[in-house]
């Protein structure tokens, strides 16, 4: 078994609330297991390119509050060849890296099984606001994003109500709903609409809002993931068959941002000192991830031909609420 002395971190794809949080865990546990750390800067790009910083527990201090990741994140088409994987590697291997920890989504996992594959002892951390990593019931930035979301549709329905309009509200959510099904029942939205479950603008949506409006509702608020695609359409047809004002408001980069909550910093915490706790005891091509509440890990390769689907419990919840 390789003895482990030295640990690299990065941090890959979109930016979440909590990688911060994650980056601590990694420094403070590897500095406590008397390991030196080395920071990659821009992601993989920053392994390709050789931009790396030494760190200790004091660079991390006052990080835990802050959103975004303060060792930034870039795409890297390079890394995607293999050339570009293996100079990523001897460039790891120079600076006497001797295991790496990747946070990221499950392209940045995809990019951690190659670091494996060319020989880099690799763990990956689940760091993504969509909650779509298949292996994870939970990822780091997801509850701050909902949070941010719902502070935001709790604004918008004080005007929306105002003026008797409906606000159609786009959140993130290319591939997956997580965002908008958990919005919708927290901001009590009469509609929600996700990319998994296609929907009948008759049935789906004119129907509740029609319903809302004879109950003598002031407003509507309709969620839409933006994975559906088309909201400045349907706020054209809704003004058009029910003859109420109908606003559409892109939520986009704000839900990347922001301090982020507790559940997000103890769970960033908890898979960030384990990483650290799995390349001490041997292992590598692993992802920590969260299941039945408690912080395992599962093969990369296992965990990305996993497939996690939207809860049909959740779905007919948001439309029993809804009435």
């Amino acid at each position: 078994m390789k003895t482990i002395r030295r640990i690299g971190v990065l941090t890959s794809g979109g930016d979440a609330p909590g990688m911060n949080a994650a980056i601590r865990a990694v420094v403070r546990v590897a500095c406590y297991h008397e390991l030196e750390v080395v920071g990659i800067l821009d992601g993989y790009s920053g392994l390709i390119n050789n931009n790396m910083i030494e760190m200790n527990a004091r660079s991390v201090g006052e990080t835990l509050q802050k959103g975004g990741t303060i060792l930034y994140t870039a795409r890297c088409p390079e890394f995607k060849e293999e050339a570009g994987v293996k100079k990523a590697v001897e460039n790891a291997k120079a600076a006497g890296i001797d295991g790496m920890v990747v946070v990221g989504g499950d392209g940045s996992f995809r990019g951690a099984r190659d670091l494996c594959r060319q020989g880099l002892p690799t763990i990956a951390v689940p760091g993504t606001i969509d909650n779509d990593i298949s292996c994870s019931e939970y990822t780091v930035g997801f509850d701050t994003c909902l949070n941010t979301v719902m502070d935001a549709v709790d604004k918008l329905r004080d005007t929306c109500s105002s003026h008797a309009r409906c606000s159609i509200v786009e959140v993130m959510g290319r591939d997956a709903g997580y965002i908008a099904i958990n919005a919708a029942i927290a901001c009590g939205a009469e509609v929600c609409l996700i990319p998994e479950k296609p929907f009948d603008f008759e049935t789906d949506v004119l129907r509740p809002v029609l319903a809302g409006k004879a109950r003598g509702k002031r407003h509507t608020i309709i969620i839409v993931a933006e994975g559906v695609k088309g909201v400045e359409n349907l706020e054209k047809m809704i003004q058009e068959k029910t003859g109420i004002e109908a606003r559409t408001t892109i939520l986009g980069h704000i839900q990347r941002g922001g301090r982020p909550t507790v559940r997000d910093r103890v769970t960033a915490s908890r898979m960030g000192g384990r990483a650290v706790e799995l390349l001490l005891e041997g292992k590598s091509n692993r992802i920590v991830c969260m299941q039945d509440a408690k912080v395992v890990d599962v093969d990369i390769e296992e965990g990305l031909q996993m497939k996690k689907t939207i809860s049909e419990e959740l779905i007919e919840l948001a439309k029993k609420l809804s009435v």
